[in-house]
């Protein structure tokens, strides 16, 4: 409560009301020094461990019971940073390092009278929860889990801070990763997995506009003769591997030997290696059309969400190509010649009766090899 003054501690005058900028304040009548009642300086800590926030339960009042913060006064002599490692130390046994000051905030208290709430956030550095000064008990609570707070300026601190931290914490969950450490489910990130559903659900679409796409393309001339089946066999496989690639569940080892077969058969079957490599390019080009048609990206945090997926898109598309190069350019090697017999095209799609000549064509091409 606000301390009762009838004498002045300098003179030993008679305290009186004065006003002094619009407000009345104690006065000494005497030698007319004027007394102030400043707002009691509290802190509180903000301890995050792998998204848990340290609480403690209040062992005294106001509000026994109740669960807050770790909180208390600054003492007279030290530093606000200094209280505030102190109070965490005596109410939780956990030493700490201030990361920053995340809150302001002021509280008119029947038991202490006006208040300035200054909220830490604090490094955990040491120590594990042990209840000490004025707490029953100290404990980590996960941020969605957290109790009624005792305190009006501890709950308004705390909702700022998870408000500043959910788009981080989001592109951590993004990225597989808890506060900087990888996850063990890196797999499977909701966004991740939300593409993964658009692309099972949308396969066909994707197929078709492929289809559509490399058999018109003039970067894939030779593709122009081949069947719709045909196609439709090799885009579905490589949809089918860049889905199970984003769940972590197709291998490196699983991608060199596919494409490296692959270059090997598209170099025996005459088709050009830029072709080849155009064709692979235009289907990752409609797994991400499709995938923003279909609002796989809905968000403006998706934007930071897809570098991960961006990132193992990128690396599946980059193995398949090298290893698709790497076969075509070894195809004269013993090794690879009897490794597996090549997969022809079977026909023209627009007219069958151009089929004759693709098979002409291709014999030509290996007279010339």
């Amino acid at each position: 409560m606000k301390k009762k003054r009838n004498f002045c501690p300098h003179c030993g005058g008679r305290i009186t009301k004065e006003e002094e900028d619009h407000v009345a304040r104690d006065c000494c009548s005497s030698c007319h020094s004027f007394f102030y009642d400043n707002p009691l300086p509290v802190v509180s800590a903000i301890v995050d461990e792998s998204r848990q926030i340290l609480l403690v339960k209040r062992d005294r009042p106001p509000s026994k019971g109740r669960w807050c913060l770790p909180t208390g006064f600054a003492e007279a002599g030290e530093s606000i940073e200094d209280a505030v490692l102190r109070e965490l130390h005596e109410e939780t046994g956990i030493k700490g390092k201030i990361s920053r000051l995340l809150d302001v905030d002021s509280y008119k208290s029947r038991f202490y009278g006006d208040l300035l709430f200054l909220t830490f956030i604090v490094e955990k550095r040491q120590g594990k929860p042990v209840a000490g000064d004025d707490s029953s008990q100290a404990r980590f609570f996960p941020i969605d889990k957290i109790p009624p707070l005792a305190f009006r300026s501890n709950r308004r601190a705390l909702d700022r801070y998870i408000k500043i931290k959910k788009d981080y914490w989001a592109v951590l969950d993004a990225l597989g990763t808890q506060d900087g450490k990888e996850s063990r489910r890196a797999a499977t990130t909701p966004m991740t997995k939300r593409v993964m559903n658009v692309i099972m659900r949308n396969r066909e679409k994707m197929i078709q506009q492929w289809i559509e796409d490399i058999t018109t393309n003039p970067s894939t001339p030779e593709y122009h003769l081949y069947e719709n089946k045909v196609l439709y066999k090799i885009c579905d496989k490589v949809i089918s591997q860049i889905t199970l690639w984003l769940g972590h569940a197709f291998s490196i080892d699983r991608i060199r030997t596919f494409y490296t077969r692959l270059g090997v058969e598209r170099k025996k079957s005459g088709v050009k290696i830029s072709g080849v490599l155009s064709g692979l390019s235009l289907i990752r080009k409609h797994i991400w059309a499709v995938a923003l048609d279909e609002g796989a990206l809905q968000k403006n945090l998706d934007l930071y969400m897809t570098f991960e997926l961006q990132r193992r898109m990128t690396i599946f598309f980059d193995l398949a190509t090298y290893h698709i190069v790497h076969g075509y350019e070894e195809y004269s090697t013993a090794g690879l010649l009897n490794s597996a017999p090549p997969e022809k095209p079977q026909g023209s799609r627009r007219r069958r009766v151009r089929k004759e000549g693709v098979k002409n064509h291709e014999t030509r091409d290996h007279q010339k090899e």
